[in-house]
């Protein structure tokens, strides 16, 4: 019972930090598509909710911190940041964080960029839900690989 619940609470924590490696951790422990997918889902969107819950306190930490070290207030990583935002909006942010940003800076940068938490919510579930499903489908694809026997 326990090793069991090990292996589901496992790919929930991958989830809250490295979403690309739940499904893959999910697949290699042997869990059926339906769980890897659900628990990745909801390891990304407990970081979102829990971030977004004291993001507007982070961001004003984050920020007053960069200005005593006297660092400029954006650099070339938060302007590419800017740049994305303007162009696509929090849909942009939203579908980049499960690839590039991860949930933790996924939902930083939304929420230094004043973006609603609702809006935060609502996009970064739909971006859960279309990657997880993705990634999950390739790791059960490419499970086959030696990669995976290593896990197992």
């Amino acid at each position: 019972m326990l090793p069991a619940l090990l292996k589901y609470a496992s790919v929930f924590a991958i989830g809250m930090f490295k979403f690309v490696a739940a499904p893959i951790a999910g697949v290699a422990a042997g869990l059926p598509m339906p769980v890897v997918w659900a628990l990745s889902v909801a390891g990304m969107m407990t970081t979102v909710i829990l971030i977004s819950g004291v993001g507007q306190v982070w961001a004003l930490h984050l920020r007053r911190r960069r200005q005593l070290k006297g660092k400029p207030l954006f650099s070339r990583r938060s302007r590419t940041v800017v740049r994305i935002y303007r162009r696509f909006g929090m849909v942009g942010i939203a579908f980049l964080t499960p690839i590039l940003f991860s949930p933790v800076g996924g939902t930083v940068i939304a929420t230094q960029l004043h973006v609603p938490r609702w809006r935060i919510l609502v996009h970064m579930t739909w971006s859960a839900v279309l990657w997880g499903f993705a990634f999950t489908l390739l790791a059960i694809k490419f499970s086959h690989l030696p990669i995976f026997d290593h896990y197992r």
